[in-house]
């Protein structure tokens, strides 16, 4: 496997790390520290690991950050790109983890940048072709089939859509912080920003986004997700 090309194809959950790595049980930074080493000496095992263990992670982070997760392949593979080719810059002042989230937040909010700036030059599913077809006939049904509308999946994607509507910055710190659970400290880490400022988005971030969430319940006349019951939104600080 090649770094320039590299495409990252697996969406599955990391599995254990395998190969000469793990030939003992260290502790998780140092484990971190041996990664890097082998990634800096260019061992093809080290890439292998490296994706095996953030890739699925990584992935949900940039689809929670992007207003289009068609979109988040695309970013993903920038992200490792970036993480290969930066990896003799990284001087393990903050983690492993918090170092390759940081890239994947800053790649997440260049495609926004990207897709806002091209947005003019999509072209409309009524649009019709030289035959008089219009593109929403002849474009495959993304939809999902009734199977696969559960209570779960209906309270994720309530949050995934409200999400969408609020300031980037805010919908960033509350993902980091609420869904994947870091620290207020990792948090600042991956943002670039001090802990006031940190916990001030945070905040903010989810009294805006249990306004829309409300705004959504009351719009479908439904009380059977309440927002207490958000999956992966812990609410509490």
């Amino acid at each position: 496997m090649t770094v320039e090309g590299f495409l990252v194809a697996d969406y599955s959950p990391s599995y254990p790390i395998t190969g000469n790595l793990d030939s003992v049980e260290p502790a998780f930074e140092t484990f971190d520290e041996q990664l890097v080493e082998a990634l800096r000496a260019g061992s093809e095992d080290a890439y292998e690991s490296l994706i095996q263990r953030f890739q699925h992670p990584v992935y949900n982070l940039v689809c929670r950050l992007l207003d289009d997760a068609s979109e988040a392949p695309d970013v993903l593979q920038e992200v490792f790109l970036k993480v290969f080719r930066k990896i003799g810059s990284f001087r393990g002042q903050s983690s492993l983890k918090t170092w390759i989230y940081r890239i994947a937040v800053n790649e997440a909010y260049n495609q926004r940048r990207f897709f806002s700036r091209h947005r003019k030059q999509e072209v409309g599913l009524e649009r019709t072709d030289e035959d008089g077809i219009s593109y929403r006939e002849i474009l495959p049904d993304q939809c999902r089939s009734p199977f696969e509308i559960v209570a779960g999946l209906e309270t994720q994607e309530l949050v995934a859509e409200a999400l969408k509507e609020i300031n980037p910055s805010f919908r960033a710190a509350v993902v980091l912080r609420d869904i994947e659970e870091m620290s207020y400290e990792e948090v600042a880490e991956v943002l670039q920003v001090n802990l006031g400022t940190v916990k001030s988005r945070i905040l903010r971030g989810r009294e805006a986004l249990g306004k829309k969430i409300a705004s959504r319940l009351e719009k479908s006349e439904s009380s059977e997700v309440m927002p207490s019951q958000l999956s992966g939104l812990r609410g509490g600080a």
